[in-house]
């Protein structure tokens, strides 16, 4: 068989050398997808062991997300128990889903019963109640209630995110006798850093650092080496909180505790690090009022997660529409007032914006508080005025040169200063409001803040002109 350098080059790799699957740009190389979808259609179970079970979990997400629909579950059916389940984790919800809706649930509880808990937990999660209550039925007792009590959690809480498995001993042990536990003791998670210590109620009392352990004499009692957890996170705390307590005092896991100080499991960085990608992905999205859309997604369930705040958006434009419409005598003798006056709402609208991203992001890190608000307003006022003016000066002459009026440009001028002034409040102020009322203010700023800037733009604009030219 004939092959090109792609594939000469992944057919014919040594078994201890890793090919790379992604070209320059970091996209999943078209070669190699198309000797995927080649082995695929032509059932080449041996080509896809290895050359795609041996890859590591992100990387078969990267693949699962760039094939054909029609080929990923055959390709999940073709690996068979070859196929790492952990990968599911990497993927978009929707082909999450589609996946796992057409594995059998028999499949799913043995591949469930070898992922790390909180993997399984996240795949989980997703199912149906009656299908995952199928699944958890099939699993050994012990992991089947580690899983419930996670899944029992709240979602988007760091019970929800913790890993079960965790290395515990009490305090009277001694070092030897821990170092012989975790050498003897097969049940352990894959890797930890990090050993806590328990009461015999399994309540929290302290943790001790692995490289700590090495360093001391093995006769020597763990209670006289541990120390005081690090900052605990509670189990119903939520995800972004969690992260951020992570964020503040650098930490690589935390315990998790339950209500009574017990603990339950343990948030590790790697968990966090998705915690904190998600959330940006979240805000970023919410902040163009697409919701929890997936590039995954179909037409129709892209549309309904657009319908909403693009109809609210309608609306908000109706309003705008109407202050022009209290001065449409104005422009009906002044025609170059309706040539300036998209100019002016226009640079509410991006600086209202600017000011808005920097106030969401502020408020979602926690860096913007009751104590500091009143500044960053100050501040964001000032910004308001001096770029107001700097614009009106620029505007004003572009203006009064255009249409040979410089009292117009003189209008367009202070209509300027007072809705790049109005933009800074808003941007700001709106924010803050929602954020105190408990709605997101990723979600609702942008609409609101619009919505201000283009009616304090238009009226002062229109409303000016028309007081100052008598029309």
């Amino acid at each position: 068989m004939t092959t090109t350098d792609g594939e000469d080059r992944i057919r014919r790799r040594p078994d201890d050398e890793e090919a790379d699957i992604y070209d320059e740009d970091g996209n999943v190389r078209g070669d190699f997808l198309a000797l995927v979808g080649a082995a695929i259609a032509d059932r080449d179970t041996l080509f896809l062991r290895q050359n795609v079970a041996r890859l590591h979990e992100s990387e078969i997400g990267d693949l699962l997300e760039s094939i054909q629909p029609d080929q990923r579950l055959a390709l999940v059916r073709l690996l068979g128990d070859d196929f790492d389940m952990t990968a599911l984790t990497e993927v978009d919800e929707a082909i999450r889903r589609e996946i796992v809706d057409q594995m059998p649930n028999a499949q799913i509880a043995a591949a469930i019963g070898e992922l790390d808990s909180d993997d399984a937990v996240y795949i989980l999660e997703d199912l149906d109640k009656e299908d995952r209550e199928e699944i958890l039925a099939q699993l050994p007792f012990t992991e089947r209630v580690r899983l419930r009590r996670a899944l029992d959690y709240p979602e988007s809480s760091a019970g929800r995110r913790m890993q079960t498995e965790f290395v515990a001993v009490p305090p009277f042990w001694t070092v030897g006798q821990t170092i012989d536990y975790m050498r003897d003791e097969e049940d352990l998670p894959y890797s930890f850093s990090q050993i806590f210590v328990i009461d015999p109620t399994f309540k929290l009392l302290g943790a001790v650092d692995l490289d700590q352990i090495l360093r001391t004499k093995r006769q020597t009692k763990i209670e006289q080496i541990m120390r005081e957890t690090n900052h605990p996170v509670p189990a119903e705390m939520d995800q972004e909180e969690a992260a951020q307590l992570f964020e503040q005092y650098d930490l690589l896991s935390a315990a998790v505790v339950d209500e009574n100080g017990r603990l339950v499991g343990v948030l590790t960085i790697d968990d966090v690090v998705d915690v904190i990608h998600e959330e940006a992905d979240e805000d970023i999205k919410r902040l163009g009022g697409v919701g929890d859309e997936e590039l995954s997604d179909n037409v129709l369930s892209t549309v309904r997660s657009r319908f909403l705040w693009l109809l609210i958006n309608l609306g908000t434009a109706m309003l705008s529409a109407s202050v022009i419409g209290l001065f449409d005598g104005s422009i009906e003798k002044m025609i170059a007032l309706a040539v300036l006056m998209p100019i002016v709402a226009s640079m509410g609208g991006n600086a209202g914006t600017q000011t808005m991203t920097v106030t969401v992001r502020a408020l979602a890190t926690r860096d913007l508080d009751i104590y500091n608000a009143g500044r960053i307003i100050r501040r964001e006022a000032g910004v308001g005025v001096l770029n107001g003016i700097v614009f009106a000066t620029i505007m004003g002459a572009i203006a009064g040169t255009w249409f040979h009026d410089y009292q117009l440009g003189g209008v367009i001028a202070a209509a300027m200063v007072i809705n790049l002034m109005a933009a800074a409040l808003a941007g700001i102020l709106l924010p803050l409001l929602l954020d105190k009322m408990g709605a997101d203010p990723a979600i609702a700023s942008s609409v609101f803040v619009t919505t201000v800037t283009d009616c304090t733009g238009f009226f002062a604009f229109l409303g000016i002109a028309t007081w100052w030219f008598g029309i």
